[in-house]
């Protein structure tokens, strides 16, 4: 029997901001509803950050064991060569987003969140139909978040062992591919690239800019360009990949170099990761009188749309399209619709690269405060010199911590970060800029000794011309 639902807040979509608005709408006493197609979690969670993540650390052990098992261990570690059952890493990785999964449910319902599973088609701004049931809120809150780009000549293949696949389907492979070809040398594209190296495949980058990770400086992707050196994976900037032909079960990708000569290149698995787009197709969104901003939905810095009591977050809404931006606007939307008095003006969002090594980007780079004729002052702490790095392999292959401040104030504007393992930094990067920190705040805070975040504290020393550990 169809159901009419009427309730305060209609939240579609379960990704990270939209089951984090959720919760918040709930703890605050407003009735809400949460509508999902899928799974619980969405994007992030079940086909993108945690299970990449999760192949990402699979890939380091076995890489680990491998080097091991070489003799080629520098702390002289030995052990047979080992096995890999892909197909129980990828049930172990399952395992980790079934669990997070189950949680986000047993979240949602402690909030008092009522879940309506199907796909949301809005008829008006305020009322979409679910199937035969139809939902009618006070206020909406958009939350679809976004999918993978195709490339024209190359979509994604339709049947389950297809070779030409997404980071969701690279993510649910049975098998390491032999051969595989990454259209795109961004983050996404680098992430997994790296991973299937370490777990065995011959890798080839096709990237149509002068360098990988066009998002990231040069001195940040120099360390990631040595590991992919070292580790023999081929990178060819300036190439456009074309087509796929298959004949006898065998795959060529066929692309461009910047000279303009045509390359076969024959693989197993053709995985294009070009970028993300919203997603803005086949909910009824162009009957919700909202303005767009090119392709995302244009909204002001409290998440509101053109339509009074509908608001979009997320990926939805634009750049960066990050996981935590849309958990913190899912945030702010639930407070601001209960009454409080909120606005989106973050002093910083940290941008987080899974490569090895890692990168971290969170505030101004040298050049953007260069583009805005900023005065600043620049301090560098190589890992080399820290003790705690030498001891995890940090310091291999190079890296460093960089802060960059205001000449005049000492405020802290920017701080990127290159190295393994340091991700887990990017709190303390991200809340120095939040606060308005100084190189001296940062200088005088004692850290505790032997960490990775020692770093941070001698880059400020560098940056007010008395380094400690550095010359």
């Amino acid at each position: 029997m169809a159901e009419h639902y009427t309730c305060d807040v209609l939240v579609v979509g379960s990704g990270p901001g939209g089951y984090v608005a959720a919760i918040r709408a709930g703890q605050l006493g407003l009735d809400t509803i949460l509508v999902e197609d899928g799974r619980l979690g969405g994007t992030c969670l079940i086909r993108g950050c945690i299970p990449s993540k999760a192949l990402i650390e699979a890939a380091e052990k076995f890489e680990q064991a491998s080097i091991n098992a070489s003799g080629n261990s520098s702390i002289g570690l030995s052990a047979d060569k080992p096995d890999l059952d892909f197909k129980k890493t990828i049930a172990w990785k399952d395992g980790i987003t079934d669990k997070l999964s189950s949680g986000v449910a047993g979240l949602l319902k402690a909030a008092g969140v009522r879940i309506v599973s199907g796909w949301a088609v809005f008829e008006n701004a305020k009322t979409c139909s679910v199937g035969d049931d139809k939902i009618t809120a006070t206020n909406v809150i958009l939350a679809t978040g976004s999918k993978s780009v195709e490339l024209k000549g190359l979509p994604f293949s339709k049947e389950k062992d297809g070779p030409i696949i997404s980071s969701t389907e690279a993510l649910d492979l049975t098998s390491v591919p032999k051969k595989l070809a990454v259209i795109g040398a961004g983050y996404i594209g680098m992430e997994l690239g790296i991973a299937y190296r370490k777990l065995g495949s011959e890798v080839t980058f096709i990237e149509a800019a002068k360098t990988i990770l066009p998002g990231f400086d040069k001195q940040l992707s120099a360390p990631v360009s040595k590991w992919l050196r070292d580790h023999k994976v081929s990178i060819q900037t300036e190439s456009f990949a074309k087509s796929v032909s298959t004949k006898d079960g065998k795959h060529t990708l066929f692309y461009t170099e910047k000279n303009g000569a045509e390359v076969k290149l024959v693989c197993d698995k053709v995985l294009v990761t070009v970028g993300r787009i919203p997603n803005t197709e086949g909910w009824g969104l162009e009957n919700m009188a909202v303005d767009m901003d090119g392709a995302f939905v244009k909204v002001d810095d409290k998440c509101r749309t053109a339509m009074r009591g509908v608001y979009a977050i997320g990926d939805l809404v634009g750049e960066p399209m990050l996981a935590h931006k849309a958990s913190a606007q899912g945030e702010m939307v639930a407070e601001i619709i209960a009454g409080k008095k909120r606005r989106f003006a973050p002093a910083a969002i940290p941008a987080v690269c899974f490569t090895d090594p890692e990168i971290i980007s969170v505030g101004m780079t040298p050049s953007e405060a260069k583009d805005k004729g900023l005065d600043v002052v620049a301090g560098k702490f190589r890992w080399a010199a820290n003790g705690r790095a030498l001891t995890t392999g940090t310091a291999d292959g190079g890296g460093f911590v960089r802060i960059l401040a205001l000449k005049t104030t000492g405020r802290i504007i920017g701080i990127q970060a290159v190295g393994r393992h340091v991700s887990e930094l990017s709190g303390e990067f991200v809340l120095a800029i939040e606060m308005n920190a100084t190189l001296e705040d940062m200088a005088g805070t004692i850290h505790a000794h032997p960490t990775l975040s020692e770093a941070t504290m001698e880059a400020a020393l560098s940056a007010l011309g008395h380094p400690i550990h550095s010359v």
